[in-house]
């Protein structure tokens, strides 16, 4: 007896699936731009992709980091805007305060320590040279800093495996 092929998913639920969880990112990131900042002990760790569309910011700074870098949203981080496809904040590196916007699709890790969530995304394409934005201007503020992402231990991990056909 032959067997069918396998289904193409048509849908691209994988796809849409990582689009849906990214709206958990933003949605906590509006939460985190009300005048009040985060609540409680709550803070983000966000990694993402630096050589992604969209992603701009200091040219010495997204220098550093040329494929990956995770920033800190904690008590010093200043001029959060969450928009619809992206985010801009200011941070500080170095003692100087630097603008970055990026695209949640270049978001691959965002962590909350304070209550071990995290969710991981496919990375992004490496967008062309010639397509990535020009980087952002600099803007006035105090205090953040560029941390190597958090140890895999105790995080709730949220797997889109367990809804895939077997």
């Amino acid at each position: 007896m032959a067997q069918d092929p396998p289904v193409q998913d048509l849908m691209n639920y994988e796809a849409m699936a990582q689009d849906a969880l990214r709206g958990v990112a933003k949605a906590a990131l509006k939460r985190a731009a009300v005048p009040e900042g985060l609540p409680g002990s709550h803070h983000f760790y966000i990694t993402f992709k630096t050589d992604a569309a969209g992603v701009s910011g200091p040219n010495d700074l997204l220098s550093k980091y040329p494929d990956e870098m995770t920033i800190v949203l904690q008590h010093q981080y200043w001029d959060l805007a969450p928009g619809e496809t992206f985010f801009s904040v200011t941070l500080q590196f170095g003692g100087q305060p630097k603008r970055l916007s990026v695209p949640y699709a270049a978001i691959t890790r965002f962590y909350d320590p304070s209550v071990q969530f995290l969710l991981q995304f496919e990375p992004p394409p490496a967008a062309p040279a010639e397509a990535k934005a020009a980087p952002a201007a600099v803007a006035a503020a105090p205090a953040a800093k560029v941390e190597p992402p958090p140890p895999k231990g105790d995080a709730t991990i949220v797997s889109l495996d367990q809804f895939r056909k077997k």
